[in-house]
């Protein structure tokens, strides 16, 4: 009997019609190859198995690795931490693996920053949260905000259902919600550098007008700010809430000009 560990984050999903849930949303066939992280006592990994070609299960808890070794023979099963696992070395190329995972929701920004910024780009992602962070990440104007601005960049989200509490051994204190994240086919146009530099500056001030938090974070000068705005048909007082990623891409184009 395994005790989870709350330094790590262990909430084991053990509805079985969640979990179905997750794989159906994953769309796996014979030919996919599932990168699944923290697979605790292997409940979806059974799933995964028995619908993906190949399974590569990343654990970073020692007392699980021999057993799920035993139960799943033709998963390979790595022990790392997932946020310094190197995808390359297992040979996952871009678009040629799925992620799919109920994830530790600590670990839930960076591991996403991760994968977007460091690993070959996956052809789905499909991982449980917390509800509040999933429906931050599906946000649109006004209620705009980093992590929907981080996540929309690189993918496309949406929210495939939401998980009550007790879906979970032990329980959490709050609900969770199946999200998935498809990549865009196409990188985004803009330099993601200045992209990322101008959006942290832009939300920088809470409920501040943007040009204030421009100038003050961003080293703008009001009038050429001010010009820029005008060209985007947006008002002065607008707050960076209110932007949506179009808007964006293209304040940080013409900031760069």
């Amino acid at each position: 009997m395994i005790i989870p560990k709350k330094s790590l984050g262990q909430n084991f999903l053990i509805n079985a019609g969640i979990l179905e849930k997750i794989v159906s949303a994953a769309e796996l066939n014979r030919n996919d190859t599932v990168l699944e992280i923290g697979p605790g006592t292997g409940n979806l990994t059974k799933l995964l198995s028995e619908k993906a070609g190949q399974v590569i299960a990343i654990e970073k808890d020692r007392r699980l690795i021999e057993n799920l070794k035993i139960k799943f023979p033709a998963v390979k099963i790595i022990e790392e931490d997932v946020l310094g696992f190197k995808p390359e070395e297992y040979d996952l190329k871009e678009e040629a693996y799925k992620i799919v995972a109920n994830i530790p929701y600590y670990i839930t920004s960076n591991l996403l920053r991760t994968i977007f910024e460091e690993w070959p780009v996956p052809k789905l992602i499909v991982l449980t949260v917390q509800k509040e962070v999933a429906k931050r990440i599906v946000a649109k104007p006004p209620d705009m905000n980093l992590l929907a601005l981080s996540v929309q960049f690189y993918s496309e989200p949406k929210i495939i259902g939401y998980i009550s509490k007790g879906s979970f051994r032990p329980m959490p204190k709050v609900d969770s919600a199946i999200i998935k994240l498809t990549p865009h086919n196409q990188p985004t146009s803009a330099n993601p550098e200045m992209f990322f530099k101008l959006v942290k500056a832009g939300f920088s001030g809470k409920r501040k007008q943007l040009i204030n938090n421009l100038v003050k974070n961003f080293g703008m000068i009001r009038e050429d700010l001010l010009r820029i705005f005008e060209k985007m048909t947006m008002k002065q007082d607008v707050r960076a809430e209110n932007l949506s990623l179009n808007q964006w891409i293209e304040l940080s184009k013409l900031m760069e000009k």
